[in-house]
């Protein structure tokens, strides 16, 4: 039944599951519905809510919760299994009445990783309390494993073939095309594509996949999308997407996507991919990584050179030429950045079967606890992070990526925005010989308009502070 609340037409309907997400316990079901406690109610109504508004341009989690304020979905617990019960949804889920197929398996997606990890995005609950040691590495680790097996995400007799794609939600149309022909090159060669799962970079390189793989006649092709609760109203997911992941939060939804690639490309984006690039650098740059076979291409049209040449540089400033080897630049080129990942991968599985590492998770990464400990944007913790020229490459690339993540949340995500609002700006304290290449950069960003959708105005959520390390305030 359609009707419409406000300006945006809505739809109410009954849907059965599809997928593997059938059967609840009666405490899941409890802990879902709105007499449940902790939040979870709250969480998965907010991740369905993103999954329903597909395909409508909007980053800002605030705005699409004020959008469709009469939004909401009810778990209907019967003998033969579920239904969920969803009124007031984004009318353009639809078609003639009937739930698009992909919508529906991501809503049933949302709903397995949710009572999965049943925590908060803030990963105070994290995944699965009392289920995982969330105290250690390697117990994190575990946790995103069990995570995407849960997901069925790993199966052990797939060669290697994914294809990460990191990038922008709000690129340009230029750069969009680019990034579907990218998607198209590594189609024909027969990989899979594991992006983000939103709009954008983490579209395109799908869209231009689907005819890559539909001439090869490949009959059943992987779109991997992961996401995590704080960012899914942003980005959400695209219907080509046939396997979604809900992950706590962004610290374990950036370990999924190191462990379960092969090979990586990094398209034009905003202070999101620069994010995702320290991360993975970060990581490379530690010892125990140094002989890992690990693709890594950035790449765009010829419009975006400009746009690579400023985070090459940015990467030479502050964390060195070691960790510039550690990825090639193609510009304007896809069969090329195509052949470059295929021949990655190559290498990649050469590697671990000599080395007896699973093809399906890369066990043999070393990913620091720093990198795995959720990061709270707040006002005093991005004042503390330590961006000093005397840290160590690889804990210095962490807390330049816990700088872009705070950023991030004070663009697109509700909890950052909020805090922006009652706050003001973030402050970002470190060495001058940092503070001045991060600034020049994030003002490239905003110039290029990488910080917003196309035709909204941007203000900055953040100030620069440099200041010498004595200076530094107490924490």
């Amino acid at each position: 039944m359609s009707h419409h609340s406000a300006r945006f037409p809505v739809v109410d309907a009954q849907v059965s599951p599809t997928g593997r997400m059938e059967v609840l316990s009666r405490t899941e079901a409890a802990r879902l519905s709105s007499q449940g406690q902790g939040g979870l109610k709250e969480t998965f109504r907010n991740c369905a809510l993103a999954v329903l508004n597909c395909g409508n341009p909007l980053d800002d989690g605030k705005e699409l919760l004020a959008r469709y304020p009469d939004f909401d979905i009810e778990i209907i617990q019967r003998s033969r299994g579920i239904k969920l019960d969803i009124r007031n949804a984004p009318a353009s889920a639809f078609v003639d009445g009937q739930m698009i197929r992909g919508i529906q398996e991501h809503l049933f997606a949302v709903l397995r990783d949710v009572v999965y990890a049943n925590g908060d995005s803030s990963g105070a609950g994290g995944a699965a309390p009392g289920r995982f040691d969330l105290g250690s590495s390697e117990g994190i680790t575990d946790a995103v494993f069990h995570i995407l097996r849960n997901a069925g995400i790993v199966q052990p007799v797939i060669q290697p073939s994914v294809a990460v794609c990191w990038g922008g939600h709000s690129i340009s149309r230029e750069e969009y095309d680019y990034t579907k022909r990218i998607g198209y090159e590594m189609g024909l060669r027969g990989l899979d594509i594991c992006t983000g799962c939103g709009p954008g970079a983490m579209k395109g390189p799908m869209k231009g996949a689907t005819i890559g793989h539909a001439k090869q006649r490949i009959g059943k092709p992987r779109y991997l999308g992961f996401t995590e609760p704080g960012i899914i109203a942003a980005e959400s997911p695209n219907p080509i997407v046939n396997d979604l992941v809900i992950l706590p939060d962004v610290e374990k939804r950036l370990e999924a996507f190191v462990r379960a690639g092969h090979g990586f490309v990094v398209f034009p984006g905003g202070v999101g991919t620069a994010e995702e690039i320290l991360y993975v650098l970060g990581i490379l740059l530690h010892p125990a990584n140094a002989a890992q076979p690990f693709p890594l291409v950035f790449t765009g049209p010829r419009s975006a050179e400009d746009y690579f040449r400023r985070i090459d540089s940015f990467i030479g400033d502050t964390l060195g030429d070691e960790a510039r080897s550690r990825y090639r630049i193609i510009i304007d080129d896809p069969a090329a950045v195509a052949r470059e990942i295929h021949g990655g991968i190559g290498r990649v599985r050469a590697f671990r079967k000599e080395s007896r590492d699973a093809y399906y998770f890369n066990w043999l990464l070393r990913v620091e606890h720093e990198f795995q400990q959720p990061f709270r944007p707040t006002h005093a913790n991005m004042r503390r992070l330590k961006l000093h020229r005397d840290e160590p490459k690889h804990l210095l690339a962490a807390d330049l990526r816990r700088a872009f993540s705070g950023v991030v949340a004070g663009n697109v995500k509700n909890e950052g925005i909020r805090e922006i609002e009652r706050h003001g700006p973030f402050e970002i304290h470190g060495d001058p010989e940092i503070m001045g290449p991060m600034d020049a950069l994030l003002s490239s960003f905003v110039a290029q308009g990488r910080m917003k959708l196309p035709g909204t105005a941007y203000n900055p959520c953040y100030r620069v502070v440099p200041r010498a390390r004595e200076e530094a305030p107490s924490a």
